[in-house]
């Protein structure tokens, strides 16, 4: 390769990638999935379009792929909180196995009645397209604003980030059996089964912890630590796939281990890995796009949107209502759930496994799959936020932090100096600094003004420009308020009024007295249970934020969760805002 042709990859490749961003402000005003437009600008960047670009190397295709999700699901472990796993483990472990299996058997028998293909390759169709991408998921459920209800969005993140094993386990033994024209016992399709799940777990777990005692007794430069996380993650991920386990499961567990771990500049490590997960989204995207062939696609157009709808309309709810039978998932959730069910880059990944094993029918195996996706983004995609709000499972967006400056503190690993601008509006502006209502535990630790630094004192007043230094914990969110303009805090209060009610009781509360004080007809239930208790059985001992219970002329809303208790009860009268 000579230099200028180096040169010429390189400066393309930093041109697609600007375009991609600049792109994901105009999609967010569209409310176009992001995913979607980096595949397109891929597909033009190819043989097809105006870039003219021709890509067909598989091989190189398959292992950068595989490394750019190992990076985008290692930020999604990052970014999972420990309490996701309260309600949403057993149900979304659930759709990462029996989900994919019930999935890929449908839409397996869908290809072989809509193609009339050979059973085995139809199954292996259905194999491929059979687990929800985590890539399209984290993705589009952040660029779309939504703040979910805990037990649907930690299941949705759980699941994307688990099911990739089976999906796997699937179409490995499909296309063993298909090339060797043996099927393996039984006893040997557990055995590999079991290999995948239990070393992803075990090593991901053994490779976090150690991780985490290894980061927090070593004393490195602050911006090596997001990269230190990076390598022992894909370590991880490599030496679990090595091993014959599953490196994406693994891979997981350790981002979840180490994203609730108080670690040295945590805050960096996030923001890293955010940044290096939306460039690896950004050039995965753009290398499928230009692996694609747009002109060989007319002929599998009609079959494949055949197989796209029997994917999202039969076998996605079918796999979703069973395997979220036991744990009583409420309807509206199990229908959210159902919808996304995104398919992304995994599917298209995993159809270079027939290629790499020198099977037939490979490109109409690919070019089929990748159809299916592309209608997964349009059609799922782009109706995620309205079917949330459709389908009431989101959460009013209430105002978080204001941008601000964020110093990590490495000797006091709970604590963060946040540095915040007063603005025009804002409550904090005109008040005294020693009467900031601040969240307990956090204290104010000076105002620099006209850049000179001013001594914490009773009579200072803080004014329009002022930077106001405090030292409190990541939880920021109702500091925050203090900092915003007073209109985003009014439709934010609007916002939660609708949605959780007028009033707040308490959960102690009991039936008989709502009964007394507002005439309900409590002769089917216990007066002298308490509101928490009566909410508690009713969502079946897992309630979250958000869970609302009609109790005769009255919405009961489950306001705030403290560990396993509901802490506040939102009280809806006939009159309020509808949720």
């Amino acid at each position: 390769m000579t230099l200028e042709l180096s040169n010429q990859f390189i400066f393309i490749g930093a041109l697609l990638t600007l375009l991609c961003i600049v792109s994901s402000v105009v999609s967010r005003k569209l409310g176009a999935p992001i995913l979607l437009v980096f595949l397109v600008l891929g597909m033009l960047a190819g043989e097809d379009g105006p870039g003219g670009i021709i890509f067909n190397d598989y091989g190189l295709a398959f292992l950068l792929g595989n490394l750019a999700l190992a990076i985008i699901i290692l930020d999604g472990g990052l970014g999972t909180r420990r309490e996701a796993f309260r309600v949403s483990l057993n149900p979304a472990l659930s759709l990462a196995t029996l989900g994919v299996v019930i999935t890929a058997g449908i839409t397996g028998l869908a290809a072989h009645l809509i193609l009339a293909l050979p059973i085995l390759d139809s199954l292996l169709i259905g194999a491929i397209v059979g687990s929800t991408d985590a890539a399209a998921v984290f993705g589009l459920l952040r660029s779309a604003g939504l703040q979910l209800k805990e037990r649907t969005g930690a299941t949705l993140e759980i699941e994307s980030g688990t099911n990739d094993p089976m999906a796997i386990f699937l179409t490995v033994t499909l296309v063993q059996v298909l090339a060797h024209n043996q099927a393996p016992g039984a006893t040997g399709i557990v055995w590999v089964l079991l290999q995948q799940m239990g070393l992803g777990l075990l090593l991901g777990f053994i490779g976090g912890r150690g991780f985490c005692l290894f980061l927090e007794r070593i004393d490195l430069p602050a911006s090596l630590y997001p990269l230190c996380v990076l390598a022992g993650g894909l370590g991880i991920f490599g030496l679990t796939s090595l091993l014959n386990g599953s490196g994406f499961l693994a891979i997981y567990v350790l981002g979840v281990i180490v994203g609730n771990t108080a670690l040295p500049f945590s805050k960096d490590i996030h923001r890293f890995h955010d940044g290096i997960a939306w460039l690896s989204q950004i050039g995965m995207f753009l290398m499928l796009g230009l692996l694609i062939t747009p002109s060989h696609m007319p002929p599998i157009i009609i079959p494949a949107l055949g197989i796209a709808l029997v994917l999202i309309f039969i076998a996605r709810p079918i796999a979703v209502a069973l395997s979220l039978l036991p744990f009583h998932f409420p309807t509206r959730e199990q229908v959210f759930i159902s919808w996304c069910g995104l398919r992304g880059a995994v599917p298209i990944i995993l159809a270079l496994y027939p290629s790499l094993s020198g099977l037939h029918s490979t490109e109409l195996v690919f070019e089929l799959v990748f159809f299916v996706v592309l209608v997964s983004l349009v059609v799922q995609g782009w109706s995620i936020a309205p079917v949330a709000r459709w389908l009431g499972v989101n959460l009013p967006v209430q105002v978080t932090d204001p941008k601000h400056f964020q110093v990590a503190l490495p000797t006091e690993l709970d604590k963060v100096l946040h540095v915040y601008e007063v603005i025009a509006g804002c409550r904090a502006n005109n008040t005294l600094l020693a009467e900031l209502p601040l969240t307990e535990g956090a204290q104010a630790a000076g105002v620099i003004r006209d850049g000179v630094l001013k001594k914490h004192s009773k009579i200072l007043r803080l004014e329009e420009g002022d930077h106001v230094m405090i030292l409190a914990s990541e939880d920021t969110a109702s500091m925050g308020t203090l900092f915003s303009p007073k209109e985003d805090i009014e439709v934010t209060r609007q916002a939660v009024t609708s949605f959780y009610g007028e009033f707040v009781i308490s959960p102690d509360t009991t039936l008989g007295e709502l009964r007394m004080f507002y005439g309900l007809d409590t002769r089917n239930l216990s007066p002298s249970d308490s509101v928490g208790q009566f909410l508690f059985r009713r969502f079946h001992g897992r309630p979250v934020v958000g869970d609302t219970v009609a109790l005769g002329h009255l919405q009961l809303v489950i306001r705030r969760i403290e560990g396993n208790r509901i802490a506040a009860v939102g009280l809806k009268l006939p009159h309020s805002p509808p949720g």
